[in-house]
């Protein structure tokens, strides 16, 4: 009986969202909190002497911490090389130096201006090229060099490969550092429970995580640490990295009263990571008939100063740069390296959009040297079942790519000659057309440990009344828990009204992983399946109530080979295609994405309204990435301090068609045959959008974001007589 997957049902937070019920982070309060704010580092790198005595006498004061005060001044998603207040030196403007906690936020700002600290300054290194050179100032001396990790993949003969071609392409590219604009600041309050544990209420990512690295840096058993998460309204990535958890957590600890903190926005640019800014050369060549012969890729991404989730994203990087092609010839080179310039680290698409941008745009540019329509370029070379990846292993079973191509350039208009421009609406103007294809892991990669777990109630007499679902999979603005509700609905065979999803509470509910990797329809999917299927065994056996636990771990995935690069790196792949229509205006170089074509394979929709919707904000953020986004650094120096100085779409923006064509070739391992498709809605379309201007005007960027400026710039070089 179908009774919820594939149906687009109310989401299950949506009468709380729109009443203002629903209670986000900063929302949270307690009788007799305190309230806290954070001194940042003024200095991109130096040596620091630091005194809070001024502070720390200020009326209605309570306490100023700094790293001594901190057990283990340390932490980090993969390596703890991160202070938690830097107190001996700085390594970057978004080092927090100390924290005032005091009876009120004014009090508390007041003091903090009170704080007093000597620089010594030392050199700054802001460019990861020149930050990977022998004698560049190192960041972290211990290391003994700034380059954080390469990877590499070699397969086949690359040079024979290059060789053997008619035609090669050659191009730089560059993307830039990037903010994640979620709609609410970093906040959360935290408190001691009846139990005397050490409770951070608040939003993120992965809250058994976060537990994890509380209980790390205040040097205490993890059961001593409670997290509970509220939903919040976008991540993105951008809240992967903990942030004010480890500070509310030595609060809290310390001073045995509540503590409460709300970051600035200029709090929130400055102290949360980026997405990594990325210089990608890259090769391609095919013969006369198009078949790819080779491609070499060398890739050099931005650390920031210190390594967050850095490896994995170049590792992803790496694996995806030759696009969702089968490649005989590949050798490709990734480095990530520190420099003195905010951290970097999980953003949507977690090294996919740059390593595709690169990718898409060669194919395009090969295309136009072949005399070959483009989506037929990449239908002779997309992947199919049974293809052999660069690493060397066969593309799990479910390959969608060549089923996107066709699904979108057909609603696309393409033609058997190819594609077709639309008329321009505007005078002075010309029209565009450009596509990219690209493909994600879904799932932790290389080798990563990876599961998730689920814990389902069942309750009534005669009948299953009512579900409580327990996961530990963070809601973070992308409908998860409705989607989770309809798989147990499903499954269970019960209206989805019955389902309940718990209050995500690390005492409570199972670790089921982050939000991350476009993983949580596919994996908490999978434990939510799991864990009602084998509640329903036992309730009509006649159990009354059930409660089942249960964990699904999927096939083992390997790390890179250190020498070759081969290796099982994924379980699991989405694949899209992406069409973008533009019109350019030759007077002023504005550019105005008019109509957008997405195809995604979901492998089987489970909420057609909800996915429709992750498509439309992936697009939109990927436009504001090709066309306005651009955080500015200087010498380790944030020029882009605040929204007012960054620019995003708006709604005057937005495209007027976006149209999303949602293609299911099943994964045999998903839920009902679903794979996630979050990443994958952003990552195409700034290629497709720099495609679509060639098709316009002829000129090729290779680089993003490409503004009105740059646009007639370059026409006027191209043309000096307009």
């Amino acid at each position: 009986m179908n009774t919820a997957v594939g149906k687009s049902v109310t989401r299950n937070d949506a009468l709380e969202k729109v009443t203002g019920q629903l209670k986000y982070p900063g929302d949270l309060n307690m009788p007799g909190q305190l309230h806290a704010v954070v001194f940042w580092s003024e200095r991109p790198h130096a040596r620091i002497s630091v005194d809070v005595s001024a502070a720390e006498s200020t009326p209605g004061v309570v306490a100023v911490l700094t790293g001594r005060d901190v057990p283990r001044n340390e932490f980090g998603l993969i390596f703890t090389d991160q202070p938690v207040f830097s107190f001996d030196i700085v390594r970057s403007v978004g080092d927090p130096i100390a924290m005032v906690i005091a009876d009120s936020v004014a009090t508390a700002s007041r003091a903090r201006d009170k704080i007093h600290i000597s620089y010594e300054d030392l050199p700054v290194v802001s460019d990861p090229r020149e930050a990977m050179k022998p004698a560049a100032p190192l960041i972290h001396e211990a290391k003994g060099t700034n380059v954080l990790k390469s990877y590499r993949i070699r397969k086949g003969d690359v040079e024979k490969g290059f060789s053997d071609a008619d035609a090669i392409v050659e191009g730089n590219y560059f993307t830039p550092l990037t903010e994640h604009v979620f709609m609410q600041p970093e906040a959360g309050l935290a408190y001691i429970d009846e139990e005397g544990r050490v409770v951070v209420h608040s939003a993120g990512q992965w809250a058994h995580d976060d537990r994890h690295q509380i209980a790390h840096a205040l040097d205490l058993p993890e059961d001593l640490i409670r997290v509970i998460y509220t939903p919040v309204g976008g991540a993105f990535g951008g809240r992967e990295d903990i942030s004010v958890q480890l500070m509310l957590a030595l609060a809290v600890w310390k001073l045995q009263r509540p503590v409460k903190i709300v970051w600035s926005r200029e709090d929130s640019i400055r102290g949360h990571h980026k997405r990594h800014p990325f210089y990608i050369y890259h090769k391609v060549g095919a013969t006369k008939d198009g078949k790819i012969t080779a491609m070499q890729v060398e890739m050099v991404a931005d650390c920031g100063a210190y390594a967050s989730s850095s490896t994995a994203v170049l590792a992803n990087a790496v694996l995806l740069s030759t696009g969702p092609y089968e490649v005989p010839n590949v050798s490709v080179d990734g480095h990530v390296v520190y420099t003195n310039n905010l951290r970097t680290g999980a953003m949507r698409g977690f090294g996919a959009p740059q390593a595709i941008f690169a990718a898409e745009l060669q194919m395009s540019r090969l295309a136009e040297k072949l005399g070959m329509d483009p989506a037929r370029l990449r239908l002779k070379n997309a992947l199919v079942e049974g293809s052999l990846l660069a690493t060397n292993t066969v593309a799990p079973a479910g390959v969608g790519i060549r089923q996107t191509l066709l699904e979108a350039t057909e609603a696309g208009g393409w033609s058997d000659q190819g594609r077709t421009r639309p008329p321009a609406q505007r005078a002075n103007a010309r029209t565009g057309v450009g596509l990219a294809s690209g493909w994600k892991n879904v799932g932790y990669s290389f080798g990563f440990p990876e599961q998730a777990s689920c814990v389902v109630d069942l309750h009534g007499a005669d009948q299953i009344e009512r579900v409580v679902i327990k996961i530990g999979a963070s809601e973070v603005g992308q409908g998860l828990n409705t989607i989770l509700a309809q798989i147990a609905a499903e499954t269970l065979g019960v209206p989805y009204a019955a389902v309940e999803m718990h209050e995500l509470d690390t005492s409570v509910v199972p670790n089921a992983g982050s939000a991350s990797a476009s993983r949580h329809v596919f994996m908490s999917g999978n434990a939510v399946k799991g864990a009602c299927e084998r509640a329903l065994r036992l309730w009509e056996k006649g159990d009354r109530p059930v409660t089942m636990t249960y964990q699904y771990i999927p096939p083992k995935t390997t790390p890179f080979d250190p020498e070759t690069g081969e290796c099982y790196p994924n379980f699991s792949y989405g694949y899209a295609t992406q069409i973008a229509e533009v019109e350019v205006d030759l007077e002023t170089g504005e550019v105005a994405l008019t109509r957008v074509v997405a195809a995604h394979d979901t492998g089987k929709t489970i909420n057609p309204e909800a996915t429709e919707g992750q498509v439309e904000g992936g697009v939109v953020m990927a436009q504001g990435w090709a066309l306005l986004e651009d955080f500015i650094q200087k010498d380790g120096y944030i020029k882009t301090r605040r929204l007012s100085e960054y620019l995003i779409p708006t709604s005057v923006d937005v495209p007027d068609r976006i149209e999303s064509s949602l293609v299911e070739v099943a994964d045999p391992l998903g839920p009902f045959g679903a794979r996630g498709i979050g990443e994958m809605t952003m990552m195409l379309l700034a290629p497709a959008i720099l495609d679509a201007i060639h098709d316009a005007t002829g000129v090729w960027f290779e680089r993003i974001p490409v503004r009105a400026e740059d646009v007639l710039l370059a026409l006027r070089q191209a043309n000096p007589q307009r």
